[in-house]
């Protein structure tokens, strides 16, 4: 039974709360994913589910072994990436991948159809050392170490931070695969954008979940009238529309601000005209379907 059950897990370092209350379930096969900012607790959930540190209470599950007391088959059967690159600088690409399948009692050429798909974009640098890597190929080989044992379950905390947008592109692409093959898979994402490739999603901030569920669902419950709305001075355009009485929220997207308006003030052609008397004439506004990270703002508010 290859999934994840994590029930009212609790994680305090001194005042700081890392985890609180936290409750996922997750089903074998599915790729799961963390979402929310530095500090939201994710990596501290993964360390409690891959058995290097304890809870304070709660209890986790994990192939329906428990995380204490069992450990040592747990580790057996995950594979788990580490935020941080954790290969050893100083070895070559082909003495990782040698090292870690030792480790785990199997060889690379055992579970070589597992990870040909990827170790071939790595394999013309195989004699290089690790530590040279480019950040995409860094990830592809910690990848590659953390599938050779061919794990039930695979634990992926923020693989792709720090790596540039078309690698981010073609990791997720090979997550798809991995899937695919019935692996299951948890990975955490400070890049809001990512969620859309998971199956199920935990949005995460300050060691709570402030809401679980299918990133379709989690667009479809934003509940308010959302509008793209721009002019040249969008700082200043920034703080005229928080003014407004009838703004719920209003946050910089890329190049416009996402105008949430309070219900009862629905009626667009009210800020047209607010906006034209505060003198700004410049202005666009259309209306936008809800991102996930629009979700995100505006359950995060709800939460304060």
């Amino acid at each position: 039974m290859n999934n994840v059950s994590i029930q009212h897990i609790n994680k305090q370092y001194g005042e700081v709360i890392a985890l609180k209350d936290i409750t996922i379930e997750i089903k074998p096969g599915e790729l799961f994913g963390l979402i929310g900012p530095d500090g939201a607790g994710k990596t501290t959930l993964f360390r409690i589910l891959t058995t290097l540190i304890l809870a304070d209470s709660g209890t986790a599950t994990v192939c329906g072994l428990d995380v204490v007391q069992g450990m040592k088959e747990i580790r057996k059967r995950v594979g788990y990436m580490p935020g941080r690159f954790s290969m050893y600088q100083d070895l070559t690409v082909e003495e990782n991948l040698n090292f870690f399948a030792t480790v785990f009692n199997t060889t690379v050429e055992e579970n070589y159809d597992l990870i040909k798909d990827i170790y071939v974009q790595i394999e013309p640098f195989k004699k290089r050392r690790a530590g040279k890597l480019s950040g995409g190929m860094k990830q592809k080989l910690a990848l590659c170490c953390a599938l050779i044992h061919k794990p039930d379950i695979l634990f992926l905390d923020e693989p792709t931070t720090g790596v540039d947008p078309v690698s981010r592109v073609e990791f997720w692409d090979m997550l798809d695969k991995l899937k695919a093959q019935g692996i299951t898979i948890m990975v955490s994402t400070p890049y809001m954008d990512e969620a859309s490739r998971c199956d199920w999603i935990a949005l995460m901030k300050d060691g709570q979940c402030l809401t679980i569920n299918t990133p379709d669902q989690i667009r479809k419950s934003f509940d308010k009238k959302l509008y793209a709305v721009r002019s040249e001075n969008m700082y200043q355009l920034l703080q005229g529309l928080r003014q407004y009485p009838g703004t719920y929220s209003c946050y910089t997207f890329g190049d416009s601000n996402h105008l949430a308006l309070k219900k009862g003030w629905e009626d667009i052609s009210k800020v047209k005209d607010y906006l034209k008397e505060k003198g700004y004439t410049d202005v666009t506004i259309e209306p936008i379907e809800a991102t996930i990270e629009d979700c995100f703002m505006n359950l995060g508010k709800e939460d304060q």
